[in-house]
């Protein structure tokens, strides 16, 4: 059996995720990676998607991420996002509000419009309900 790594996903309002996991892979700016136990230490940066892992019983379980930035260690793998959610804890009724609200901001052109927060908001919403509705 191989051996397990701890993970650990942190917001700066909670922590999401704390428990021993089988593998972890994660969306890196820079591409997807994945880290296993005993793994070379490194830190990257972290763009908006999905973490998924295996629980230590092999279970797939994944977390909706916006950003952040991910250290791993031989031994834990830390992520500090700028907001995550379960898979289960999406309310896809508030992300698809999300969308609307963004895609709205987006049609109008106006002076006012901050186009790249727009895009990050729809973005965002557009992984959550993806996520959600994935049939697994």
């Amino acid at each position: 059996m191989a051996e397990n790594i701890k993970l650990e996903i942190v917001t700066p309002e909670k922590a999401v995720v704390s428990e021993d996991v089988q593998i972890v892979m994660s969306p890196g700016t820079e591409g997807e990676f994945g880290v296993l136990a005993g793994h070379t230490p490194f830190l990257t940066s972290l763009k908006i998607g999905t973490i998924n892992y295996k629980n230590s019983e092999g279970k797939e379980a994944f977390v909706f991420v916006s950003g952040g930035f991910t250290e791993a260690l031989p031994d834990k793998v830390t992520v500090l996002a700028e907001s995550a959610e379960r898979r289960r804890d999406i309310d896809m009724s508030r992300a698809k509000a999300a969308r609307q609200r963004a895609e709205e901001r987006l049609a109008v052109e106006h002076k006012d419009v901050n186009v790249i927060r727009a895009e990050a908001a729809l973005s965002r919403a557009l992984y959550r309900i993806k996520l959600a509705e994935t049939k697994l």
